[in-house]
């Protein structure tokens, strides 16, 4: 018996303000081809006072699910039904899945950073000594996967004092890590006994392809994985510092590819093509 035509397409997509550069719909796409779905990724410009009706909508379209991006990556939590306990302890969503007609708020963000860790730097931070630069959203979601997947001392180091007490006292009370926060009011001497340090600041972000964060780079060692949340471009002046030290690294397009096809999985229930998904990022940023 030949099977009925089915024109209806499943859809996801980014609410955001500003929402114009963000490249997920490149990889998501290309996940979506690569697999033969009829899925589609829509890039939709939300302003701050309409999400919630863009919540109505969503739920009345039947999205599958949806990314969020800056500004609405906390207010999102007071329009889901549940949020999973990592990302209630970040106090952050970034994607959105459906189970039936509930809305569940989760935050891949420092999963993708896990995972790229893991696979890509061969590195399980299991009793390591992490130093994170920078405490806004980034900084925050990899502190706690890495606390709760066993890293034994995290290092917060930021400008802003308040954010970075906030975010070491979140972990010591909500984690089994010991966190400590020690202000960037001066150049910044890595300890020798660092196994990762990661850049989680926007620092080196395109256009400012040039600029480094203020780090005593000659206190960075071999023994360390130097990481960067930067995905565009990947290989930073920063990393490049590292690797002249010696030391292995890990760039931010396996933290941006990995967080992507951990939101594929859950909207889709498939295993996402991660190298599709790499190389169709990898193109687009390249120009």
């Amino acid at each position: 018996m030949s099977q009925e035509p089915n024109y209806k397409a499943e859809l996801v997509g980014v609410f955001g303000h500003p929402v114009a550069e963000n490249p997920t719909i490149v990889m998501q796409e290309a996940a979506f081809q690569a697999m033969n779905l009829n899925w589609r990724y829509l890039t939709i410009e939300v302003y701050p006072e309409y999400l919630a009706d863009a919540f109505k909508g969503l739920r009345a379209m039947n999205f599958q699910g949806i990314n969020l991006t800056i500004p609405h990556k906390v207010e999102v939590l007071k329009y889901l039904d549940e949020v999973a306990p990592d990302a209630r302890l970040m106090g952050a969503v970034n994607t959105v899945r459906r189970e039936g007609q509930r809305l569940i708020g989760e935050n891949t963000d420092g999963k993708g950073f896990l995972r790229s860790l893991r696979e890509d730097a061969k590195v399980d931070p299991q009793g390591k000594k992490v130093v994170v630069l920078g405490a806004g959203g980034a900084a925050r979601a990899m502190t706690v996967e890495l606390a709760l997947a066993g890293a034994a001392h995290l290092t917060i180091v930021n400008r802003s004092p308040q954010r970075g007490q906030e975010l070491a006292a979140l972990l010591n009370e909500k984690t089994p890590t010991t966190a400590e926060f020690v202000p960037w009011d001066k150049t910044y001497a890595v300890p020798p006994d660092t196994d990762v340090l990661a850049n989680a600041t926007s620092i080196g972000l395109f256009p400012n392809v040039n600029d480094t964060p203020d780090v005593d780079y000659s206190t960075i060692t071999a023994r360390m994985t130097v990481c960067d949340v930067i995905p565009n471009p990947p290989n930073t002046p920063f990393l490049k510092e590292a690797v002249a030290r010696g030391a292995k690294t890990l760039d931010g397009l396996g933290m941006l590819v990995y967080q992507g096809a951990i939101g594929f999985k859950m909207w889709t229930g498939l295993d996402a093509p991660v190298a599709v998904m790499r190389e169709a990022l990898a193109k687009a940023f390249a120009g």
